[in-house]
């Protein structure tokens, strides 16, 4: 018999595929395009502000909107069966940094070179807010074209290569939240985070067998130092250790 969830694995489940499934709707809310053509013209929009709030949230919640909350994150967790081998960060997280890198020196040399932001607009490039219902200069199925080429890109992903592997590769949302996680790591004030007590570890290597962000969480845990800048903090290790061994806390880290 299939052995459920943890309830508290189940409602995160549930909230990145909802997210997913939302999609159509707030994929220009989370456009890397979106946000370049908004600098080109001088727009303040959705985009920006998304991208904007994902890092004022990590200097509190570190990654949590990736656990949790992010559509990719759910597109990936739902082909988990058909391929839950895990990745080799090491070998691919420097990919997404060289995609993000040049993608925002752009966005900043078009801000300047339209003088600065000078106009708001929060629905850029939507239909009353949708963003998959075209615009007058849009046709609606060149918006499908790119729903579905954002989809294929992280779901081919995740079939071919493994756990979360866009997140990995080509998210472009998760630098924001890395460097926010990186300031408050500096500084030093609470903020929600892992801790672990290695004492009551039983070694099963539950907890790294099953992070979806194919992290060594056991060896984190046997030094009791649980940041690391691809976690996500969607608590599959904390719900997934017997010996009550890892939590979360909202905390000073070490």
């Amino acid at each position: 018999m299939t052995k459920q969830l943890p309830f508290r694995q189940r409602i995160r489940k549930a909230l990145v595929i909802l997210a997913f499934l939302s999609f159509p709707i707030t994929m220009n809310y989370l456009s890397p395009y979106v946000i370049i053509d908004g600098a080109m013209n001088g727009i303040v929009n959705g985009s920006l502000v998304m991208f904007g709030l994902m890092f004022i949230s990590s200097l509190f919640l570190g990654r949590a909107w990736c656990g949790w909350v992010c559509p990719g994150g759910g597109m990936q967790e739902m082909v988990e069966p058909i391929n839950n081998k895990p990745v080799n960060p090491k070998k691919v997280d420097w990919i997404k940094w060289l995609i993000w890198v040049p993608w925002i020196s752009l966005i900043v040399w078009m801000a300047i070179s339209a003088g600065g932001y000078k106009t708001i607009d929060l629905l850029y490039h939507t239909q009353g807010g949708i963003s998959v219902a075209g615009t007058p200069d849009r046709p609606i199925f060149i918006a499908y074209i790119i729903y579905y080429c954002v989809v294929s890109l992280f779901v081919g992903l995740a079939i071919f290569a493994g756990r979360r592997a866009g997140c990995h590769t080509i998210c472009w949302m998760a630098p924001f939240m890395m460097i926010g996680r990186w300031i408050r790591n500096r500084f030093g004030w609470a903020s929600l985070r892992l801790v672990a007590d290695a004492s009551t570890c039983s070694d099963c290597k539950l907890c790294t067998k099953n992070c979806p962000m194919s992290l060594d969480v056991n060896a984190m845990v046997q030094v009791e130092k649980m940041e690391h800048a691809e976690c996500i903090l969607c608590g599959t290790c904390v719900d997934n250790c017997s010996s009550n061994a890892i939590r979360y806390s909202f905390s000073v880290g070490k």
